[in-house]
């Protein structure tokens, strides 16, 4: 396994859509997939979509570590899940702001209106189905990867660009701030 360069906001291939994945049991996707997960941990982050490692192609890796979870909300840890041609579906009309950072865009943060109730439908690298639901913090880390996948980043979703702002002013006050508890809805 490797750890992977991350492209940063400007790189052409993050202003584009990925390509499908015609066949998701090929063993270079599940390669792709190993390696983005090493660079996630390495990093310390959550996901992570193959164009922000350079690769057009519409895979997603991502997990909850017990670690990002602020102390207080309902939220449980969530292993490891690699996404392949995921599809986002809203399940309410509904969106609330929620903060977000990026690896492709460093040292920002802001936030950003996000369906408050998603549903992923995705295939894995084993070929089966896999059908998520997901609320809070989780369908916003759904929807931002995802988002990836088709050449956007959360700046572009911003509707309020005055909460855009530098990680440093945070503070001692670190990840969890401006993050509250209810964001971490289970």
């Amino acid at each position: 396994m490797a750890v992977l360069k991350i492209a940063l906001m400007g790189h052409p291939i993050l202003r584009r859509a990925a390509e499908p994945v015609a066949d998701p049991t090929d063993p270079e996707i599940r390669k792709l997939a190993d390696d983005m997960r090493e660079t996630l941990e390495d990093i310390g982050a959550n996901g992570l979509a193959a164009p922000q490692v350079h690769v057009s192609k519409r895979v997603v890796v991502y997990r909850v570590a017990p670690h990002q979870i602020p102390p207080g909300a309902a939220m449980k840890p969530i292993p490891w899940r690699t996404l392949v041609n995921p599809v986002v579906t809203p399940r309410t009309e509904e969106k609330k702001p929620i903060w977000e950072r990026c690896l492709s865009v460093p040292a920002l943060h802001g936030q950003v209106p996000r369906f408050t109730k998603v549903r992923v439908s995705a295939k894995q690298t084993d070929g089966s189905d896999l059908t998520i639901d997901a609320t809070g913090f989780h369908a916003m880390l759904l929807q931002h990867e995802i988002d990836h996948l088709d050449g956007i980043l959360y700046p572009m979703r911003m509707t309020d660009l005055s909460t855009l702002a530098f990680n440093s002013e945070l503070g001692d006050r670190g990840f969890f701030v401006p993050r509250s508890p209810e964001e971490f809805m289970d």
